[in-house]
């Protein structure tokens, strides 16, 4: 199992930002997809960005040109650039690595807490 160890959460003002950082504690072949979630209080967990083999992304509507994830494949690192953040993002974000060839394995990281202060 790979452990994936999340930081860069924090308090911020609406209209700030903040990067977040999502790193493997091992090696890692074959990386299928990246991606973050996150979960608000009383709420069930939402995709917010992913990542693919090939570099292609995706967003939830809600941060679509606000949010920008990528990755750095030689340090199996993702990350998620928030910009203009609003009070309705706080909640607390997960990175998740999809990865393997034959067999498909996944780790969550332990969560990091986004707070926007409005």
């Amino acid at each position: 199992q790979v452990e994936l160890v999340e930081s860069g959460g924090g308090l911020v003002q609406a209209g700030g930002s903040l990067r977040l950082s999502c790193a493997a504690s091992g090696s890692i072949f074959s990386i299928n997809a990246m991606a973050w979630y996150r979960q608000a209080p009383g709420k069930e967990r939402e995709l917010v960005a992913n990542i693919n083999s090939g570099g292609s992304t995706n967003y939830a509507d809600s941060v679509k040109g606000r949010f920008t994830i990528s990755r750095d494949n030689a340090k199996i690192t993702v990350y998620l650039q928030m910009n203009s953040l609003k009070p309705e993002d706080t909640a607390v974000y997960y990175c998740y690595y999809n990865y393997g060839s034959a067999r498909h394995f996944s780790s969550w990281g332990q969560g990091t807490q986004v707070t926007v202060s409005s």
